[in-house]
């Protein structure tokens, strides 16, 4: 996330918190140039209020989107609650606020005057101590609802270069933990000394099962119908045939005279339904900017490894390839094996998975990537065509999160695309119907937005 603003564009409506309702400060509105909640912008004109109280009210709300220093121009005075959020959104935003990341406030709301000017201008921060890091997070756990938390704590990482004093156990007892946060630890792991590690698991872990509850259930429910479907034979023996089926399937056989259906072709289920019916192999690339893509991953291969139908395999790769199946009962230990960053060579973990698939017909490949390819093109997409070619179902996707596509390379993702894996972008509450898809081999649910050919 660009932050060009302090403080505007980085959360939305703050309604959770305890006295104000706008966005945190700095700059317009989010949502549009007004109040949002009905004031109007400075240089708008306002009905005459027969409500002093909700003038008031307006002046107190936009001297905390502006931020004060004499030049909001709002005459308003802050106590109590008001002032102490205003000083969890000063050290964050305030126009020293992003000093610690290279970065620079604008003019606009919490900027204050032009900066550098060694006026003695009141400035933000948060300094480089833990323990005032980690209190400033209890601070705005206290005024900011989850969603909004998160945001912040993000941009104070990116702002304020806080990344290594996630590796204090006392900040990361502090932190509200997500998918993004996770991927900073993961990056930071190598660097992690014994004291915090343990902390940092109990983070990941907690962020994991709340993934696992969310996603679990539907993920094997859905993944068994497309299972039970692609097991379905059409020589049954009699006490397999699936009777529903196949009388739906012959109802264009149905004799008036005789009220009947004459079963032309019986529909019944198959006798591999004890034992593995697919195999699915994950292969995700492990480089920066995947780090979402490979927490989701990492979940999701233990959800399809619990399912005694599929026996899955999950590769990581950058410019080496990591064979983490062995890990996938643990979802925590196999992004603990992750090594995020470095460079790219989709073609070696291809090389990789291909030699392990054994039953070509009933595999899945899918390749989470954003596919910038540091080895070698040509044969990257020739192993691609030969899986195809082979019977093998491969899916291309450019990101398994909430976050939609990200940067990619256009010229691989059109040639895969012609060769008939099309790349796009997923959702996690997708994937389980885009798996079922390829398991039954019928056309993936691609989002008209997210496809790139």
């Amino acid at each position: 996330m660009t932050h060009d603003a302090p403080h505007a564009a980085a959360a939305p409506h703050v309604d959770a918190a305890p006295h104000v309702d706008a966005a945190p400060h700095g700059g317009a509105d989010p949502h549009g140039g007004a109040d949002p909640h009905g004031g109007a912008a400075p240089g708008q004109d306002s009905p005459p209020s027969a409500h002093p109280r909700t003038d008031q009210e307006r002046l107190r709300r936009w001297r905390l989107v502006l931020g004060g220093q004499g030049a909001d121009g709002t005459g308003c005075s802050l106590s109590g609650a008001d002032a102490a959020m205003d000083r969890t959104l000063e050290a964050l935003y305030g126009s020293g606020g992003g000093d610690g990341a290279g970065g620079s406030a604008t003019a606009a709301g919490r900027s204050g005057g032009s900066q550098g000017a060694g006026s003695g201008a009141r400035s933000g921060g948060l300094g480089g101590s833990a323990p005032q890091v980690a209190r400033w997070l209890g601070d705005i756990r206290t005024y900011f609802p989850t969603s909004v938390v998160q945001v912040m704590q993000r941009d104070a990482i990116d702002r304020l270069g806080l990344s290594a004093l996630l590796l204090e156990p006392e900040m990361l007892e502090a932190v509200e933990a997500d998918v993004h946060l996770v991927g900073t630890l993961l990056s930071l792991n190598k660097a992690m000394p014994e004291t915090t590690k343990n902390t940092a698991r109990a983070v990941v872990r907690k962020v994991v099962e709340d993934l696992e509850k969310r996603l679990a259930t539907r993920t094997r429910a859905t993944l068994t119908g497309a299972l039970d479907r692609s097991a379905r034979i059409t020589r049954p023996r009699h006490r397999d045939i699936d009777w529903d089926r196949t009388i739906r399937a012959n109802l264009k056989n149905y004799l008036p005279d005789h009220r009947t259906v004459v079963p032309e072709r019986l529909i019944g289920y198959g006798r591999a339904a004890r034992g593995v019916k697919k195999d699915v192999v994950l292969c995700v690339d492990q480089s920066g900017s995947m780090a979402a893509s490979v927490v989701y991953a990492s979940v999701f291969g233990a959800v399809l490894a619990s399912m005694r139908s599929l026996a899955t395999r999950l590769v990581v790769f950058d410019t080496s390839v990591v064979d983490l199946t062995e890990e996938l009962d643990d979802p925590v230990d196999v992004l603990f094996g992750t090594q995020l960053g470095g460079g790219t060579d989709i073609n070696r973990a291809l090389a990789y998975c291909q030699s392990q698939i054994t039953r070509p017909a009933d595999t899945v490949v899918v390749l989470i990537s954003d596919l910038y390819e540091g080895g070698i093109r040509e044969e990257m997409l020739s192993r691609v065509a030969a899986m195809k070619a082979s019977g093998t179902q491969f899916v291309t996707l450019l990101a398994l999160s909430d976050e939609g596509a990200p940067s990619y390379d256009r010229e691989h993702a059109a040639a895969l695309a012609a060769l008939g894996a099309p790349a796009f972008a997923c959702t996690p509450d997708l994937f389980p119907d885009v798996m079922a898809a390829a398991i039954e081999r019928r056309q993936l649910p691609i989002p008209d937005m997210a496809m790139h050919q």
